[in-house]
Protein backbone atom coordinates (compact mmCIF):
# COMPACT_ATOMS: atom_id res chain seq x y z
CA UNK A 1 0.00 0.00 0.00
CA UNK A 2 1.32 3.47 -0.90
CA UNK A 3 2.07 5.74 2.04
CA UNK A 4 0.00 8.46 0.37
CA UNK A 5 -3.17 6.44 0.88
CA UNK A 6 -2.43 6.19 4.59
CA UNK A 7 -1.47 9.82 5.23
CA UNK A 8 -3.87 11.65 2.92
CA UNK A 9 -6.83 11.66 5.41
CA UNK A 10 -4.60 13.08 8.17
CA UNK A 11 -3.20 15.73 5.83
CA UNK A 12 -6.70 16.79 4.84
CA UNK A 13 -7.70 17.19 8.48
CA UNK A 14 -4.59 19.20 9.36
CA UNK A 15 -5.16 21.48 6.38
CA UNK A 16 -8.56 22.34 7.76
CA UNK A 17 -7.50 22.77 11.40
CA UNK A 18 -3.91 24.06 11.39
CA UNK A 19 -2.24 24.29 7.95
CA UNK A 20 1.03 25.57 9.44
CA UNK A 21 1.61 22.19 11.11
CA UNK A 22 1.82 20.37 7.76
CA UNK A 23 5.48 21.17 7.28
CA UNK A 24 6.35 19.84 10.74
CA UNK A 25 4.54 16.58 9.99
CA UNK A 26 6.29 16.14 6.66
CA UNK A 27 9.86 16.97 7.74
CA UNK A 28 10.86 13.32 8.17
CA UNK A 29 9.15 11.91 5.07
CA UNK A 30 10.94 11.35 1.75
CA UNK A 31 9.94 13.60 -1.14
CA UNK A 32 8.81 10.57 -3.18
CA UNK A 33 6.39 9.57 -0.40
CA UNK A 34 5.24 13.17 -0.10
CA UNK A 35 4.43 13.12 -3.80
CA UNK A 36 2.26 10.04 -3.13
CA UNK A 37 0.45 12.01 -0.43
CA UNK A 38 -0.15 14.96 -2.74
CA UNK A 39 -1.45 12.73 -5.52
CA UNK A 40 -4.02 11.26 -3.12
CA UNK A 41 -5.41 14.70 -2.24
CA UNK A 42 -7.98 16.60 -4.24
CA UNK A 43 -6.34 19.17 -6.57
CA UNK A 44 -7.51 22.15 -4.49
CA UNK A 45 -6.24 20.54 -1.26
CA UNK A 46 -2.92 19.60 -2.85
CA UNK A 47 -2.53 23.11 -4.23
CA UNK A 48 -3.18 24.60 -0.81
CA UNK A 49 -0.66 22.24 0.78
CA UNK A 50 2.15 23.12 -1.66
CA UNK A 51 1.34 26.84 -1.54
CA UNK A 52 1.81 26.86 2.26
CA UNK A 53 5.15 25.08 2.09
CA UNK A 54 8.43 26.91 1.40
CA UNK A 55 9.28 26.70 -2.30
CA UNK A 56 12.51 24.76 -1.61
CA UNK A 57 10.47 22.08 0.22
CA UNK A 58 7.63 22.01 -2.32
CA UNK A 59 9.88 21.72 -5.39
CA UNK A 60 11.18 18.14 -4.76
CA UNK A 61 7.56 17.04 -4.29
CA UNK A 62 6.17 18.89 -7.29
CA UNK A 63 8.81 17.59 -9.71
CA UNK A 64 8.01 13.98 -8.75
CA UNK A 65 4.33 14.28 -9.67
CA UNK A 66 2.97 12.94 -12.95
CA UNK A 67 2.52 15.49 -15.75
CA UNK A 68 -1.26 15.41 -15.55
CA UNK A 69 -1.11 15.93 -11.77
CA UNK A 70 1.14 18.98 -12.21
CA UNK A 71 -1.30 20.46 -14.73
CA UNK A 72 -4.21 19.94 -12.33
CA UNK A 73 -2.29 21.67 -9.55
CA UNK A 74 -1.30 24.77 -11.50
CA UNK A 75 -4.98 25.37 -12.22
CA UNK A 76 -5.51 25.67 -8.45
CA UNK A 77 -2.44 27.78 -7.61
CA UNK A 78 -1.42 31.34 -8.36
CA UNK A 79 1.15 31.65 -11.19
CA UNK A 80 3.58 33.35 -8.81
CA UNK A 81 3.44 30.40 -6.37
CA UNK A 82 4.04 27.90 -9.17
CA UNK A 83 6.91 30.02 -10.52
CA UNK A 84 8.58 30.10 -7.10
CA UNK A 85 8.33 26.31 -6.85
CA UNK A 86 9.61 25.90 -10.42
CA UNK A 87 12.62 28.11 -9.66
CA UNK A 88 13.70 25.60 -6.98
CA UNK A 89 13.32 22.55 -9.21
CA UNK A 90 16.29 20.83 -10.85
CA UNK A 91 16.97 22.52 -14.22
CA UNK A 92 16.14 19.40 -16.29
CA UNK A 93 12.93 18.73 -14.34
CA UNK A 94 11.98 22.39 -14.68
CA UNK A 95 12.47 22.25 -18.45
CA UNK A 96 10.41 19.05 -18.70
CA UNK A 97 7.66 20.73 -16.71
CA UNK A 98 7.43 23.71 -19.05
CA UNK A 99 7.73 21.49 -22.16
CA UNK A 100 4.63 19.52 -21.18
CA UNK A 101 2.39 22.55 -20.55
CA UNK A 102 -0.16 23.90 -23.05
CA UNK A 103 1.26 26.93 -24.87
CA UNK A 104 -1.02 29.53 -23.27
CA UNK A 105 -0.46 28.23 -19.73
CA UNK A 106 3.27 27.78 -20.30
CA UNK A 107 3.74 31.35 -21.54
CA UNK A 108 1.95 32.79 -18.52
CA UNK A 109 4.00 30.73 -16.06
CA UNK A 110 7.23 31.45 -17.91
CA UNK A 111 6.63 35.19 -17.61
CA UNK A 112 6.10 34.72 -13.88
CA UNK A 113 9.32 32.65 -13.66
CA UNK A 114 11.31 35.37 -15.43
CA UNK A 115 10.23 37.81 -12.73
CA UNK A 116 10.95 35.41 -9.85
CA UNK A 117 14.25 33.95 -11.13
CA UNK A 118 15.63 35.15 -14.51
CA UNK A 119 18.54 32.70 -14.28
CA UNK A 120 16.16 29.73 -13.92
CA UNK A 121 14.17 30.99 -16.92
CA UNK A 122 17.35 31.14 -19.00
CA UNK A 123 18.19 27.56 -18.01
CA UNK A 124 14.78 26.50 -19.35
CA UNK A 125 15.56 28.21 -22.67
CA UNK A 126 18.98 26.54 -22.84
CA UNK A 127 17.47 23.08 -22.40
CA UNK A 128 14.26 23.48 -24.38
CA UNK A 129 16.06 24.49 -27.57
CA UNK A 130 17.17 20.87 -28.03
CA UNK A 131 14.90 18.07 -29.37
CA UNK A 132 12.73 16.48 -26.69
CA UNK A 133 14.38 13.04 -26.80
CA UNK A 134 17.95 14.31 -27.17
CA UNK A 135 20.81 14.50 -24.70
CA UNK A 136 20.50 18.29 -24.67
CA UNK A 137 16.92 18.13 -23.45
CA UNK A 138 17.76 15.44 -20.90
CA UNK A 139 20.72 17.26 -19.32
CA UNK A 140 20.81 19.48 -16.27
CA UNK A 141 22.83 22.68 -16.16
CA UNK A 142 23.45 22.25 -12.44
CA UNK A 143 26.99 20.91 -12.01
CA UNK A 144 30.25 21.86 -10.29
CA UNK A 145 33.02 23.46 -12.31
CA UNK A 146 36.44 24.73 -11.23
CA UNK A 147 39.34 26.44 -12.93
CA UNK A 148 42.41 24.38 -13.91
CA UNK A 149 44.53 26.46 -11.52
CA UNK A 150 42.51 25.46 -8.42
CA UNK A 151 43.97 23.36 -5.60
CA UNK A 152 42.32 20.16 -4.41
CA UNK A 153 41.52 21.81 -1.06
CA UNK A 154 39.75 24.66 -2.88
CA UNK A 155 37.80 22.21 -5.03
CA UNK A 156 36.58 20.30 -1.98
CA UNK A 157 35.44 23.54 -0.37
CA UNK A 158 33.48 24.34 -3.52
CA UNK A 159 31.89 20.88 -3.43
CA UNK A 160 30.84 21.45 0.19
CA UNK A 161 29.39 24.85 -0.62
CA UNK A 162 27.38 23.52 -3.57
CA UNK A 163 26.30 20.49 -1.56
CA UNK A 164 24.70 22.75 1.06
CA UNK A 165 22.72 24.53 -1.67
CA UNK A 166 21.36 21.41 -3.35
CA UNK A 167 20.16 18.04 -2.09
CA UNK A 168 21.37 16.24 -5.23
CA UNK A 169 24.49 14.12 -4.89
CA UNK A 170 27.59 15.53 -6.56
CA UNK A 171 29.32 12.76 -8.51
CA UNK A 172 32.17 14.57 -10.23
CA UNK A 173 33.83 17.94 -10.62
CA UNK A 174 34.52 19.36 -14.08
CA UNK A 175 37.56 21.43 -14.88
CA UNK A 176 36.68 24.18 -17.33
CA UNK A 177 39.21 26.41 -19.04
CA UNK A 178 37.68 29.48 -20.76
CA UNK A 179 34.36 27.67 -21.14
CA UNK A 180 35.88 24.50 -22.61
CA UNK A 181 35.90 21.16 -20.82
CA UNK A 182 39.51 20.39 -19.92
CA UNK A 183 39.22 17.56 -17.42
CA UNK A 184 37.11 15.69 -14.90
CA UNK A 185 37.71 14.34 -11.42
CA UNK A 186 35.54 12.10 -9.25
CA UNK A 187 34.96 12.73 -5.57
CA UNK A 188 36.98 9.62 -4.75
CA UNK A 189 39.97 10.94 -6.69
CA UNK A 190 39.70 14.27 -4.89
CA UNK A 191 39.43 12.73 -1.43
CA UNK A 192 42.51 10.53 -1.79
CA UNK A 193 44.59 13.32 -3.34
CA UNK A 194 46.76 15.65 -1.29
CA UNK A 195 44.96 18.94 -0.48
CA UNK A 196 47.93 20.91 -1.75
CA UNK A 197 47.90 19.26 -5.16
CA UNK A 198 46.60 21.17 -8.14
CA UNK A 199 43.42 19.88 -9.77
CA UNK A 200 45.37 19.63 -13.02
CA UNK A 201 47.46 16.86 -11.43
CA UNK A 202 44.39 14.88 -10.36
CA UNK A 203 41.95 15.34 -13.22
CA UNK A 204 41.51 12.95 -16.13
CA UNK A 205 41.71 14.41 -19.62
CA UNK A 206 40.43 11.33 -21.43
CA UNK A 207 36.78 12.30 -21.05
CA UNK A 208 33.77 10.31 -22.23
CA UNK A 209 31.02 12.68 -23.36
CA UNK A 210 28.02 12.92 -25.65
CA UNK A 211 26.87 15.65 -28.06
CA UNK A 212 23.61 17.47 -27.25
CA UNK A 213 21.91 16.03 -30.35
CA UNK A 214 22.45 12.36 -29.41
CA UNK A 215 19.24 10.38 -28.85
CA UNK A 216 18.49 9.62 -25.22
CA UNK A 217 18.43 5.86 -25.85
CA UNK A 218 21.97 6.04 -27.25
CA UNK A 219 23.02 8.04 -24.20
CA UNK A 220 21.56 5.37 -21.92
CA UNK A 221 23.43 2.64 -23.77
CA UNK A 222 26.71 4.52 -23.54
CA UNK A 223 26.34 5.18 -19.82
CA UNK A 224 25.46 1.52 -19.23
CA UNK A 225 28.42 0.35 -21.31
CA UNK A 226 30.94 2.39 -19.32
CA UNK A 227 29.18 2.09 -15.92
CA UNK A 228 28.91 5.86 -15.56
CA UNK A 229 26.74 7.68 -13.02
CA UNK A 230 27.01 10.99 -14.85
CA UNK A 231 27.72 11.89 -18.47
CA UNK A 232 28.85 15.35 -19.65
CA UNK A 233 27.12 16.91 -22.65
CA UNK A 234 29.67 18.73 -24.77
CA UNK A 235 29.12 20.92 -27.85
CA UNK A 236 31.15 20.51 -31.04
CA UNK A 237 33.45 23.35 -29.97
CA UNK A 238 34.27 21.62 -26.67
CA UNK A 239 32.02 23.76 -24.48
CA UNK A 240 30.46 21.97 -21.50
CA UNK A 241 26.69 22.45 -21.81
CA UNK A 242 25.39 20.22 -19.02
CA UNK A 243 25.44 16.75 -17.48
CA UNK A 244 23.10 13.78 -17.53
CA UNK A 245 22.74 11.84 -14.26
CA UNK A 246 21.84 8.20 -13.75
CA UNK A 247 18.43 8.92 -12.22
CA UNK A 248 17.34 10.56 -15.47
CA UNK A 249 18.65 7.60 -17.45
CA UNK A 250 16.56 5.22 -15.32
CA UNK A 251 13.50 7.32 -16.17
CA UNK A 252 14.41 7.18 -19.87
CA UNK A 253 14.77 3.40 -19.80
CA UNK A 254 11.41 2.97 -18.06
CA UNK A 255 9.73 5.31 -20.51
CA UNK A 256 11.27 3.76 -23.63
CA UNK A 257 10.61 0.18 -22.52
CA UNK A 258 7.01 1.03 -21.64
CA UNK A 259 6.47 2.53 -25.08
CA UNK A 260 8.07 -0.48 -26.78
CA UNK A 261 5.95 -2.97 -24.84
CA UNK A 262 2.78 -1.06 -25.70
CA UNK A 263 3.75 -0.87 -29.38
CA UNK A 264 4.56 -4.58 -29.46
CA UNK A 265 1.07 -5.17 -28.11
CA UNK A 266 -0.37 -3.08 -31.00
CA UNK A 267 -1.29 -0.10 -28.79
CA UNK A 268 -0.25 3.49 -29.37
CA UNK A 269 1.89 4.59 -26.38
CA UNK A 270 -0.08 6.03 -23.49
CA UNK A 271 0.83 9.47 -22.17
CA UNK A 272 -0.48 8.90 -18.63
CA UNK A 273 -0.89 5.86 -16.32
CA UNK A 274 -3.62 3.29 -16.99
CA UNK A 275 -6.20 4.54 -14.48
CA UNK A 276 -5.64 8.19 -15.47
CA UNK A 277 -6.29 7.38 -19.14
CA UNK A 278 -9.85 8.09 -20.18
CA UNK A 279 -12.08 5.46 -21.75
CA UNK A 280 -12.28 7.44 -25.00
CA UNK A 281 -8.48 7.74 -25.14
CA UNK A 282 -8.13 3.98 -24.82
CA UNK A 283 -10.57 3.50 -27.68
CA UNK A 284 -8.55 5.89 -29.86
CA UNK A 285 -5.24 4.26 -28.92
CA UNK A 286 -6.44 0.70 -29.55
CA UNK A 287 -9.04 0.96 -32.31
CA UNK A 288 -6.63 2.04 -35.05
CA UNK A 289 -4.40 -1.00 -34.76
CA UNK A 290 -7.34 -3.35 -34.35
CA UNK A 291 -8.87 -2.03 -37.57
CA UNK A 292 -5.55 -2.44 -39.40
CA UNK A 293 -5.11 -5.99 -38.09
CA UNK A 294 -8.70 -6.88 -38.93
CA UNK A 295 -8.32 -5.59 -42.48
CA UNK A 296 -5.04 -7.49 -42.76
CA UNK A 297 -6.90 -10.68 -41.93
CA UNK A 298 -9.05 -10.03 -45.01
CA UNK A 299 -6.11 -11.37 -47.00
CA UNK A 300 -6.18 -14.59 -44.99
CA UNK A 301 -9.89 -14.96 -45.71
CA UNK A 302 -9.27 -14.20 -49.41
CA UNK A 303 -6.52 -16.82 -49.54
CA UNK A 304 -8.79 -19.42 -47.96
CA UNK A 305 -11.53 -18.61 -50.43
CA UNK A 306 -9.13 -18.75 -53.40
CA UNK A 307 -7.74 -22.13 -52.35
CA UNK A 308 -11.10 -23.51 -51.25
CA UNK A 309 -11.18 -26.22 -54.01
CA UNK A 310 -7.92 -27.66 -52.71
CA UNK A 311 -9.08 -27.53 -49.09
CA UNK A 312 -12.36 -29.23 -50.04
CA UNK A 313 -10.56 -31.93 -52.01
CA UNK A 314 -8.39 -32.97 -49.05
CA UNK A 315 -10.47 -34.50 -46.31
CA UNK A 316 -9.99 -32.70 -42.99
CA UNK A 317 -7.60 -30.09 -44.43
CA UNK A 318 -9.53 -27.13 -43.04
CA UNK A 319 -9.40 -28.56 -39.53
CA UNK A 320 -5.63 -28.03 -39.45
CA UNK A 321 -5.54 -24.44 -40.73
CA UNK A 322 -5.67 -22.75 -37.26
CA UNK A 323 -3.02 -25.15 -35.93
CA UNK A 324 -0.65 -24.51 -38.83
CA UNK A 325 -0.89 -20.75 -39.13
CA UNK A 326 -0.59 -20.24 -35.37
CA UNK A 327 2.81 -21.94 -35.43
CA UNK A 328 4.03 -19.38 -37.94
CA UNK A 329 2.70 -16.47 -35.88
CA UNK A 330 4.33 -17.80 -32.73
CA UNK A 331 7.73 -18.34 -34.36
CA UNK A 332 7.55 -14.93 -36.03
CA UNK A 333 6.74 -13.25 -32.73
CA UNK A 334 9.71 -14.93 -31.07
CA UNK A 335 12.12 -13.76 -33.77
CA UNK A 336 10.67 -10.27 -33.87
CA UNK A 337 10.96 -9.88 -30.09
CA UNK A 338 14.61 -10.97 -30.11
CA UNK A 339 15.57 -8.62 -32.94
CA UNK A 340 13.64 -5.63 -31.54
CA UNK A 341 15.34 -6.04 -28.19
CA UNK A 342 18.74 -6.51 -29.84
CA UNK A 343 18.26 -3.29 -31.82
CA UNK A 344 17.18 -1.42 -28.68
CA UNK A 345 20.29 -2.55 -26.77
CA UNK A 346 22.61 -1.87 -29.68
CA UNK A 347 23.57 -5.56 -29.94
CA UNK A 348 22.26 -5.71 -33.52
CA UNK A 349 23.20 -3.26 -36.29
CA UNK A 350 21.43 -2.77 -39.61
CA UNK A 351 24.48 -4.12 -41.42
CA UNK A 352 23.99 -7.45 -39.62
CA UNK A 353 20.75 -8.19 -41.51
CA UNK A 354 22.19 -11.00 -43.65
CA UNK A 355 23.72 -12.74 -40.61
CA UNK A 356 20.37 -12.53 -38.83
CA UNK A 357 18.55 -13.83 -41.90
CA UNK A 358 20.83 -16.86 -42.17
CA UNK A 359 20.70 -17.51 -38.43
CA UNK A 360 16.91 -17.25 -38.19
CA UNK A 361 16.41 -19.36 -41.32
CA UNK A 362 18.60 -22.09 -39.84
CA UNK A 363 16.74 -21.91 -36.52
CA UNK A 364 13.46 -22.00 -38.43
CA UNK A 365 14.51 -25.21 -40.15
CA UNK A 366 15.50 -26.93 -36.90
CA UNK A 367 12.46 -25.72 -34.98
CA UNK A 368 10.23 -26.50 -37.95
CA UNK A 369 11.49 -30.10 -38.11
CA UNK A 370 10.74 -30.58 -34.41
CA UNK A 371 7.19 -29.23 -34.70
CA UNK A 372 6.66 -31.05 -38.02
CA UNK A 373 7.34 -34.43 -36.41
CA UNK A 374 4.85 -33.62 -33.64
CA UNK A 375 2.28 -32.47 -36.21
CA UNK A 376 2.67 -35.62 -38.32
CA UNK A 377 2.28 -37.75 -35.22
CA UNK A 378 -0.91 -35.89 -34.38
CA UNK A 379 -2.36 -36.47 -37.88
CA UNK A 380 -1.49 -40.19 -37.84
CA UNK A 381 -3.43 -40.62 -34.60
CA UNK A 382 -6.59 -40.53 -36.71
CA UNK A 383 -7.14 -43.77 -38.67
CA UNK A 384 -8.97 -42.02 -41.51
CA UNK A 385 -5.93 -39.90 -42.40
CA UNK A 386 -3.24 -41.00 -44.82
CA UNK A 387 0.52 -40.71 -44.64
CA UNK A 388 0.48 -38.33 -47.60
CA UNK A 389 -1.73 -35.94 -45.68
CA UNK A 390 0.49 -36.24 -42.60
CA UNK A 391 3.49 -35.47 -44.82
CA UNK A 392 1.62 -32.44 -46.22
CA UNK A 393 1.00 -31.11 -42.72
CA UNK A 394 4.60 -31.75 -41.68
CA UNK A 395 6.14 -29.99 -44.69
CA UNK A 396 3.69 -27.10 -44.28
CA UNK A 397 4.63 -26.63 -40.63
CA UNK A 398 8.31 -26.64 -41.55
CA UNK A 399 7.85 -24.03 -44.29
CA UNK A 400 5.56 -21.83 -42.19
CA UNK A 401 7.94 -21.74 -39.23
CA UNK A 402 10.88 -20.90 -41.48
CA UNK A 403 8.80 -18.13 -43.05
CA UNK A 404 7.72 -16.89 -39.61
CA UNK A 405 11.31 -16.73 -38.32
CA UNK A 406 12.64 -14.92 -41.37
CA UNK A 407 9.76 -12.44 -41.70
CA UNK A 408 9.66 -11.81 -37.96
CA UNK A 409 13.38 -11.05 -37.88
CA UNK A 410 13.60 -8.97 -41.05
CA UNK A 411 10.55 -6.74 -40.57
CA UNK A 412 11.99 -4.80 -37.57
CA UNK A 413 15.23 -4.24 -39.49
CA UNK A 414 13.37 -2.96 -42.56
CA UNK A 415 11.34 -0.56 -40.40
CA UNK A 416 14.51 0.63 -38.65
CA UNK A 417 16.13 1.22 -42.04
CA UNK A 418 13.29 3.58 -42.99
CA UNK A 419 13.44 5.44 -39.68
CA UNK A 420 10.38 3.77 -38.13
CA UNK A 421 10.43 2.43 -34.57
CA UNK A 422 11.04 -1.36 -34.88
CA UNK A 423 8.57 -1.98 -32.05
CA UNK A 424 5.86 -0.98 -34.52
CA UNK A 425 6.27 -4.46 -36.05
CA UNK A 426 4.06 -5.68 -33.27
CA UNK A 427 3.38 -9.30 -32.45
CA UNK A 428 -0.23 -9.18 -33.71
CA UNK A 429 0.90 -7.56 -36.98
CA UNK A 430 3.48 -10.25 -37.70
CA UNK A 431 1.05 -12.99 -36.67
CA UNK A 432 -1.58 -11.68 -39.08
CA UNK A 433 0.95 -11.38 -41.89
CA UNK A 434 2.21 -14.92 -41.38
CA UNK A 435 -1.40 -16.21 -41.21
CA UNK A 436 -1.91 -15.27 -44.85
CA UNK A 437 1.44 -16.75 -45.84
CA UNK A 438 0.55 -19.92 -43.96
CA UNK A 439 -2.66 -20.50 -45.92
CA UNK A 440 -0.82 -19.99 -49.21
CA UNK A 441 2.00 -22.33 -48.19
CA UNK A 442 -0.47 -24.96 -46.98
CA UNK A 443 -2.40 -24.92 -50.25
CA UNK A 444 0.71 -25.12 -52.43
CA UNK A 445 2.29 -27.93 -50.41
CA UNK A 446 -0.98 -29.89 -50.59
CA UNK A 447 -1.24 -29.32 -54.34
CA UNK A 448 2.24 -30.81 -54.82
CA UNK A 449 2.31 -33.65 -52.29
CA UNK A 450 -1.30 -34.75 -52.81
CA UNK A 451 -1.60 -33.85 -56.47
CA UNK A 452 -3.00 -37.19 -57.53
CA UNK A 453 -5.56 -37.28 -54.71
CA UNK A 454 -6.72 -33.75 -55.42
CA UNK A 455 -6.93 -34.37 -59.16
CA UNK A 456 -8.99 -37.53 -58.63
CA UNK A 457 -11.40 -35.82 -56.25
CA UNK A 458 -11.82 -32.82 -58.52
CA UNK A 459 -12.41 -35.13 -61.51
CA UNK A 460 -14.95 -37.44 -59.87
CA UNK A 461 -16.20 -35.32 -56.97
CA UNK A 462 -15.77 -36.06 -53.27
CA UNK A 463 -16.72 -39.50 -52.07
CA UNK A 464 -19.85 -39.80 -49.93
Amino acid sequence: MRIGSLLAPDIKQILKEDPEQVRVLLDEIHAEDLADVVSELEPDEAGELLARMPAEDAAPIFERLEDHEQEELIEQMAPESVAEIASEMAPDDRADFFSGLPDDVGEQLFEALEKVDPEAAQEVRDIEKWPETSAGHLMTTDFVTVAPTARVSEVLEEVKRRGREREEFIYVVYVVDRGLLAGVSSLRELLIAEPSQGIAEVMRTNILSVPPTMDQEDVARRMAKYDMNVMPVVADDGKLLGVITIDDIVDVLVQEQTEDVQKIGAIEPLDVPYFQTSFLTFIKKRAGWLVVLFIEEFFTQTALRYYDPIMEAVKGALLYVPLLISSGGNSGSQSSTLVIRGLALGEIKLRDWWRILMREAAMGIVLGCIIALIAMGRVMMYPDQTFLFALTVGITVLCIIVAGCTVGSMLPIVLKRFGIDPATSSTPFIASLVDTMGVIIYAHVASVVMHDVIAAVQAHGPAH
